[in-house]
């Protein structure tokens, strides 16, 4: 990003020289001033970060951690002594800001290199029970770092799917569309003739054969879930799907709205996946580096 002068009408994009500076009092750092020898606007360095116009920019990375620690907005806000709404805001920054560090991240690290995927999909809610959600997730098996994360909204199952009907109408089925978005983020990342696992879910084998048709696709009947790991860890002597599943458990007990029985939920799709790539950003950089 280079430095621009910021009235509309010059159309200097070079030509500066230094002019003072000043006291940021946000992070206490002195900020290099410069000025356009075409109309004498001032600028400054400032204009080139991310964080241009933050008054709080040193809370953003506390922030982060502890809303990938189960921790609440409000909790947060009260630990940081800031306002829910400032850390509201932080939170669409950061989760915008993580999205695009984890397609680099990732296209820089594992392009065509996993051998070794599993995936499947973790049901939350949205508001209620009767809004069920799936959170689609991939994982590489051999580095244990988290390759998609892609939320869909679903219809009621089970013995919910009458009442949900009733109460809120028949909810579109949008978990064909989020399988479709996981396999084109991870397809330049893994191999052709890579390992690839999951259950038995139905939908599944479409879209490996689609993507991967020279895989080796292996499925494993689903096991009973224990009561550690929020249920996702199986009572198996030995799970073929560990790593997936000790994944999800780690996003039940670090995400604070996908906890079992937790006063969190989700309110809106959208912050939701936020929340997820932000996620995915600490658990790839932080937890598993």
């Amino acid at each position: 990003m280079k430095l621009q002068c910021p009235r509309d009408s010059c159309h200097n994009q070079s030509s500066f020289v230094k002019d003072g500076h000043y006291f940021r009092k946000s992070d206490s750092k002195y900020i290099q001033r410069y000025r356009c020898k075409d109309c004498g606007k001032r600028t400054s360095t400032a204009q080139l970060s991310q964080c241009f116009g933050q008054k709080k920019r040193t809370v953003n990375p506390l922030i982060e951690a502890l809303y990938c620690s189960k921790m609440s907005m409000r909790r947060i806000a009260i630990v940081l002594g800031v306002d829910k709404k400032t850390v509201a805001r932080k939170f669409i920054f950061l989760g915008m800001k993580a999205r695009k560090f984890n397609a680099k991240y990732l296209s820089e690290n594992f392009k065509d290199s996993v051998s070794s995927l599993q995936f499947d999909d973790l049901i939350t809610k949205e508001k209620t029970k009767m809004k069920p959600l799936s959170v689609s997730v991939s994982v590489d098996a051999k580095t244990r770092k988290i390759l998609s994360l892609q939320v869909s909204k679903i219809p009621a199952f089970g013995h919910l799917a009458a009442s949900a009907r009733k109460k809120y109408g028949k909810r579109e089925n949008q978990h064909k569309q989020g399988l479709l978005k996981m396999f084109e983020d991870i397809k330049p990342l893994v191999r052709e003739d890579a390992l690839i696992q999951s259950d038995e879910h139905s939908s599944y084998p479409e879209f490996v054969r689609n993507y991967f048709p020279k895989a080796e696709y292996k499925r494993y009947k689903g096991g009973r879930g224990c009561v550690a790991g929020h249920g996702e860890l199986k009572k198996l002597t030995r799970d073929p799907l560990f790593f997936l599943n000790h994944t999800c458990a780690m996003l039940r007990d670090n995400i604070s709205r996908l906890a079992r029985r937790s006063w969190c939920v989700t309110q809106n799709v959208e912050c939701l996946q936020l929340h997820l790539d932000l996620y995915m950003k600490y658990h790839n950089t932080v937890l598993t580096k």
